[in-house]
């Protein structure tokens, strides 16, 4: 794989508003303490998230003043883009974003086509932090160390690229030509680098910025948020008014084995894990998935599927196993055969458990998180 810079101008300032960090409420406000209408609020927030701009000088409805008095005091999602890769099937691609200060991000979209009565999807994988603080010994992220929490603008600019992306040029599947094309994001997944639950202020912000009827107007049941398994925050979470979805990243059934490769498992263990997520299903009446990640020969026996059926007994119907087989990194875990993930499928299937397993998407396009950014590191130091 190569990997291949893309030259844009950085043209943000940092002493400028970044409007996509904004709610509707906090724009009109910003306006107002500024001398204009606060109805102008509404007629950005179009250009920004249903026109999609980059530009304010393309706002064509704002009088010329006011969109002279926005390039010098705001600014539009600040970063650039440093590289971008395509699948060779074209249905994941992945960035690597430059932020304003220096610090890299990855976002990735995964466009599937249509399967029988479901529609053509396009999902975007969204970074929450630079880094991570977590240390997950099977994530490239994980291994990097933490850096910053990402803005909620920074965030909310990631999906806004790939929405401008498809609208540019809509997507239809290779092979299916009465497909109608997709030419809009669907879905979002918190699923990049980062824990986001532990940049809980900014990821709700933007998820409302994206939710807003007047905005992006993604629907919260579109949105899933995973956690490593910050059990407060999920009580939090379950608080909210957002519909949104919530994942678990558990990837093994006993304290002893998660704690092996998940450090957050030492300050909370299952027990306290698995109250949370009662409590969260109590308040929201919503399922919870668990990303079980498959290690060859660490977690991936029909025992460890046992143990995790006993584990997620108590949970019912509320429970659902996505089983993920590793993507290689560093610490050199290996993904099971073929055979190993069907036996271990069918023992949560007789447990009545329901599951599914993740297509490897992007594996030539290193579209795990914290891959492309580690080999872009690498090559810059060549």
């Amino acid at each position: 794989m190569t990997i291949t810079p893309i030259s844009l101008t950085k043209s943000s300032n940092p002493t400028k508003t970044d409007l996509l960090a904004l709610t509707l409420p906090q724009l009109q406000q910003w306006l107002v303490e500024r001398g204009e209408p606060a109805f102008r609020a509404r007629q950005i927030y179009s250009w920004l998230f249903q026109h999609l701009v980059t530009d304010f000088a393309a706002m064509s409805n704002l009088p010329l003043a006011l969109r002279q008095r926005l390039a010098d005091e705001a600014s539009i999602g600040p970063m650039i883009v440093r590289s971008e890769l395509h699948s060779k099937d074209d249905r994941t691609r992945k960035i690597l974003l430059e932020l304003a200060d220096g610090k890299l991000i990855e976002s990735v979209l995964m466009l599937y086509p249509p399967v029988g009565e479901s529609t053509a999807r396009a999902t975007v994988c969204v970074s929450s932090q630079a880094g991570c603080a977590y240390g997950c010994t099977f994530c490239a992220t994980g291994q990097m160390g933490f850096e910053r929490h990402l803005s909620a603008g920074e965030i909310v600019a990631q999906v806004l690229f790939f929405a401008r992306e498809l609208r540019n040029a809509p997507w239809t599947a290779a092979g299916l030509p009465g497909s109608k094309p997709i030419d809009h994001i669907t879905n979002i997944v918190m699923m990049g680098m980062g824990e986001p639950l532990h940049n809980y202020a900014n990821l709700l912000q933007a998820l409302r910025i994206l939710n807003s009827a007047q905005g992006f107007n993604l629907g919260a049941r579109h949105m899933t948020v995973s956690t490593v398994g910050l059990a407060p925050a999920i009580r939090k979470l379950s608080q909210e008014a957002l519909q949104i979805n919530l994942a678990i990243s558990l990837h093994a059934p006993t304290d002893e084995l998660r704690s092996k490769t998940m450090p957050v498992n030492r300050k909370y263990p299952l027990a306290e894990l698995l109250a949370a997520c009662q409590d969260y299903i109590s308040a929201t009446h919503r399922q919870v998935t668990f990303e079980y990640v498959l290690l060859s020969g660490v977690n991936d026996t029909p025992t460890h599927a046992h143990e995790l059926a006993e584990l997620l007994a108590p949970l019912k119907q509320f429970a659902h196993v996505n089983c993920i087989p590793v993507n290689a990194t560093s610490a050199a875990y290996r993904p099971p055969t073929p055979e190993a993930i069907r036996a271990f499928r069918d023992t949560l299937f007789t447990h009545g458990v329901s599951n599914s397993v993740r297509a490897e998407r992007g594996d030539d396009i290193a579209a795990a998180c914290g891959q492309l950014r580690t080999k872009f590191e690498k090559a810059s130091k060549k």
